[in-house]
């Protein structure tokens, strides 16, 4: 699952750019602008160990589009992280935030560590020196640039990042909108755990449900009964396989760094999840075959391919090797555009994951609303409707002189709670950014939802640029 050393995202990102720009009628200079990243903050930081050694750490954070802020983008510790990777990941930010219709500019962040190698003193040490450096150039703050978790950080690292914003920003009322995917206990919010997997199990959903796309891919429609394979077994990849695993598709394949499993005969992907977390990988496993060389396994037969680890994974080497039908890129860039190439033309639907993985950001965008307010969603009006609805269902009980059931009363008249509305306006966000990107596809006669992404994602930046009168 490495990366090779001569790829470049951020060149394959604005490869996509300039393909959709093929299909529109926009300044090349305006396509100029909006390719090109604003801010690219670079720099070193020293951490002084246990046995009073030191090493300098490098960080980065880029923001790529100032159309909209604040810009928004996850921090990632991971020893892969350069330049170009933090650029190319701040980019795709920009295009998904403009695909889904939120008010973001895109930006991405990242320290060049592998976080396995330091205890949680130390991470601490680093994540709060971080933030610092960010805060003393501005590259942070509520109505600027907003982080969020990536790979290699979660809640905990946004619960550092928040405190340390807050104790050089003491004033601030707004201080804890300076960052999203914090603890429910730090003004998160409920539903953000797993919302990357599920808006790609939404999209996944609303991608089948299109019988003509069926039709044309040898395909039923509906989740149901489909063989799926995933790649990356972390919060998104878990998520995506459970809510598929619930709606009928049965997981055969998943692959990790340090080995995959494959069982043609389904395997349970709680079961295996917590399997993991107590071996660190897969070998042992009861049921099914341990495959050594998981890499293998995103070639194996399946209907739905799903790779929700790292960017570069189907590349022109294994992509004529691929068998499933539909790719689903939970991941961050992990078809490249020569490989998307060759599997158009062998009919394979790539759900584009500036699209498929938008779930973390639009939820990450409630956080932010709810922080601004400084009220939780649902709060103002659940009782009130709860009430409303007892009164309405009592009334049609007097009128029809039949009775509800204590569960029917229960899930009619219940006020709707944060994470319901969550989860609803989620959903809202991925079933029409779908629909709004196939309709495109069509509108333009081209095969790549990508492309057709891009297309919508362009369309929508260059109206700002042109509303805010920088060009014709």
């Amino acid at each position: 699952m490495s990366t090779h050393d001569n790829y470049s995202l951020f060149d394959d990102v604005c490869k996509f750019v300039d393909e959709a720009a093929k299909h529109m009628d926009l300044d090349p200079s305006l396509v100029e602008q909006i390719k090109f990243c604003n801010s690219i903050y670079k720099f070193y930081f020293p951490l002084k160990n246990g046995d009073g050694t030191y090493e300098t750490l490098e960080g980065y954070r880029v923001q790529h589009s100032h159309h909209k802020l604040p810009v928004k983008g996850g921090i990632r510790y991971s020893s892969l992280v350069n330049e170009d990777e933090v650029k190319g990941l701040a980019a795709l930010m920009t295009y998904k935030c403009a695909l889904v219709n939120i008010p973001y500019g895109g930006a991405k962040g990242g320290i060049k560590i592998d976080p396995t190698k330091y205890n949680v003193d130390q991470l601490e040490r680093i994540t709060r020196r971080y933030t610092s450096e960010l805060i003393k150039k501005k590259f942070i703050g509520p109505a600027l640039d907003v982080p969020a978790p990536d790979y290699g950080t979660s809640s905990r690292e946004m619960a550092w990042i928040v405190d340390t914003y807050e104790a050089f920003n003491p004033d601030s009322i707004n201080a804890k909108g300076c960052v999203t995917g914090k603890p429910l206990s730090q003004h998160g919010i409920d539903g953000r755990t797993e919302a990357t997997g599920m808006g790609v199990f939404i999209g996944i959903r609303e991608a089948v449900s299109v019988k003509e796309d069926m039709d044309e891919l040898g395909l039923t429609t509906g989740i149901s009964g489909k063989s799926v394979i995933i790649q990356g077994l972390g919060n998104v990849g878990f998520h995506t396989g459970k809510y598929l695993q619930e709606a009928g598709a049965k997981v055969i394949g998943i692959a990790e760094w340090n080995g995959g499993i494959y069982d043609e005969d389904g395997i349970d992907v709680e079961t295996i999840k917590a399997y993991q977390i107590k071996n660190k990988g897969f070998k042992g496993y009861s049921k099914g075959k341990f495959i050594e060389n998981a890499g293998d396994l995103l070639t194996y037969q399946c209907d739905i391919l799903v790779p929700a680890a790292l960017e570069n994974q189907i590349t022109g080497q294994n992509a004529e090797m691929i068998k499933a039908k539909i790719i689903a890129e939970a991941a961050n860039g992990p078809v490249t555009q020569e490989a998307e190439q060759i599997l158009l033309k062998k009919n394979v639907l790539i759900l584009p994951d500036m699209y498929l993985n938008a779930g973390g950001v639009t939820v990450s965008y409630f956080e932010w609303l709810k922080n601004l307010s400084r009220v939780s969603f649902g709060k103002l009006e659940k009782r009130y409707d709860m009430k409303k609805y007892e009164t309405l269902l009592e009334s049609i009980e007097n009128t029809t002189g039949d009775s509800f059931s204590d569960d029917q009363k229960h899930a009619i008249a219940k006020g709707a709670s944060e994470r319901d509305l969550v989860i609803s306006g989620l959903e809202e966000t991925m079933v029409t950014a779908y629909h709004s990107m196939n309709e495109k596809r069509k509108e333009k006669k081209i095969k790549s939802l990508r492309t057709a992404g891009f297309i919508l994602a362009l369309e929508r930046i260059a109206v700002s640029y042109m509303d805010l009168g920088i060009f014709p």
